[in-house]
């Protein structure tokens, strides 16, 4: 085994532990999708507590490691980092046949991923806005055949019925299109940063009665356009309400009342778990 396989298996076998599931096809993944093939030509800039550190040389055995590697410095972008995606894809759990929406797939790492754990019989939907990065995630995602790479604003458009949505990019409360694009049973998992100082990633469930909402970890993504301002008459949590969140309304099925922690916009979050609630 060449050192840049050897390295790939061992980035699997961690990947897979830090994601705490017990779906055994994580660590095949991690393994079968080359992360090299996603990132351009080395050596690579390596993103580390504000700094910038380059690859010692183009060898892929470098970026087999829980690193940030840039994408756009100019923009921020970057590959974002592996063990936080192996948890969201673990907690997210994909299965075969579902139907995935990935909002900020950049260069199509994460996206290819999910790809082959939604493979047989799944797709994936990538929305990317900054057109350099969309043209980038098409080549390398050519070989994919469920994978659909869009140029465009996932906020605007809106996006397809979906069983997971995968977002990539902070938003202040996630636009009610996107809670509505989700499937019974549907999943969606985000950054959210209703202000600067907060920055929870969570997850939402479709239920019967409601969005069952997760906050899980801290988390902070750059920005997505469109969605990551709050208007001057919203309701901002600081972080400890935030995390107390339990449940996502949408004003127009049932307007905000005392257990709101929330109000951004025509969504809101509740300290109140769907359980107790009636159906909207």
């Amino acid at each position: 085994m060449t050192g840049t396989a050897e390295a790939r298996q061992f980035y699997a076998r961690l990947m897979a532990a830090n994601a705490g599931s017990a779906d055994p096809r994580l660590e095949a993944v991690f393994a079968a999708v080359p992360r090299e093939a996603f990132l351009g030509p080395g050596p690579w800039t390596v993103v580390a507590n504000g700094g910038k550190v380059e690859t010692p040389s183009a060898d892929p055995v470098h970026i087999y490691q829980n690193v940030l590697v840039s994408l756009d410095a100019d923009k921020g972008i970057n590959n974002g980092e592996p063990f936080l995606h192996a948890m969201w894809i673990g907690k997210v759990a994909p299965k075969l046949g579902e139907a995935v929406t990935h909002v900020g797939a950049g260069t199509g790492y994460y996206t290819a991923l999910l790809a082959q754990l939604v493979s047989p019989g799944g797709a994936v939907t990538a929305f990317e806005l900054e057109s350099s990065l969309a043209d980038r995630a098409r080549e390398n995602l050519e070989a994919y055949r469920n994978v659909t790479v869009i140029h465009g604003d996932a906020v605007v458009g809106g996006l397809p019925p979906s069983d997971i949505i995968y977002v990539n990019a902070g938003v202040a409360a996630p636009p009610a299109e996107w809670l509505k694009a989700l499937k019974p049973g549907g999943r969606m998992i985000f950054p959210w940063r209703p202000a600067e100082r907060v920055g929870l990633a969570v997850m939402a469930t479709r239920t019967d009665k409601g969005f069952d909402c997760e906050p899980f970890m801290r988390s902070w993504f750059i920005p997505c356009i469109g969605a990551s301002l709050a208007s001057s008459a919203a309701k901002i949590p600081d972080r400890e309400k935030a995390a107390r969140s339990r449940s996502i309304w949408l004003t127009a099925d049932k307007a905000p009342d005392r257990t709101a922690t929330a109000i951004i916009g025509n969504v809101w979050f509740s300290s109140q778990s769907i359980g107790s609630r009636r159906s909207p």
